[in-house]
């Protein structure tokens, strides 16, 4: 069995992200014995990349924002890295609310878009049965990514967050694989290098920000759960302040 060291060494060598000791040893008291080195390294890797990075990491002055990112007076400042950070909360800016919000009801009932055409969907759960019995249904369609049509959307504005604790607005300046409202959890880690803050905003493109994957379960589902709330509440909020701005005029 490995120990505390070996796989902390293996899990910065290959995704460069320091695990604290004390929750490292934590994961290896609460893992069974006998297990392969290179399995326990993958679990505690799994295990680190569905976690709050805030417990599972350790930080030093290089692997976390400046404790004045967010100011917008600093014209523009280089993040060397590599910094480990969790999204907290994603938009889609490219699109407009109420489309979303139409997205979002056509999936409620069971729909999906394709060209032009509303088809109905069947869930995960009904495809496999229907593979396992040997038969297909040419008239079904399968995947969130269609059913919401917003795959390949954005660009999008994301809140990240660093081992530490603090949190920065982030926008996608060039389309990055794996950005998408659909595809990207909550609680999903980046790993940024030499990543441009401008005005407080950190600009992401391919280059300077690498998708690591994960989820952290308890935020994603309530995320997703109250988005259609979220834009319908915005919404509201633009069109009083229309309202009131005819008002004053």
């Amino acid at each position: 069995m490995a120990n505390a060291e070996q796989i902390a060494a293996q899990i910065l060598a290959a995704k460069s992200l320091c695990v604290s000791s004390s929750w490292l040893n934590t994961f290896l008291a609460s893992s069974q014995r006998n297990i392969p080195a290179s399995a326990l390294t993958k679990t505690a890797l799994f295990r680190v990349l569905a976690s709050d990075i805030r417990q599972s990491l350790a930080t030093n002055p290089t692997s976390v924002f400046p404790v004045d990112v967010s100011d917008p007076n600093v014209q523009e400042r280089r993040l060397p890295g590599p910094i480990p950070v969790q999204v907290l909360d994603i938009e889609d800016i490219g699109t407009s609310l109420w489309s979303q919000v139409e997205a979002i009801e056509r999936v409620e009932r069971g729909e999906a878009i394709r060209g032009r055409e509303i088809i109905r969907t069947i869930s995960v759960g009904e495809d496999n049965e229907a593979t396992g019995n040997g038969s297909s249904n040419n008239n079904s369609s399968v995947g969130t990514s269609s059913a919401s049509g917003s795959s390949g959307h954005g660009p999008h504005r994301l809140i990240l967050q660093d081992a530490g604790g603090t949190k920065a607005m982030a926008i996608e300046m060039q389309r990055i694989e794996g950005i998408s409202l659909e595809n990207l959890s909550i609680g999903s880690k980046f790993l940024l290098r030499n990543a441009t803050v401008a005005r407080g905003m950190v600009l992401m493109n391919p280059d300077s920000a690498t998708l690591l994957g994960g989820k952290i379960e308890a935020l994603d589902k309530p995320w997703r759960e109250g988005r259609k709330a979220r834009l319908l509440q915005k919404i509201g909020s633009m069109e009083a302040e229309a309202n009131q701005t005819n008002d004053d005029i």
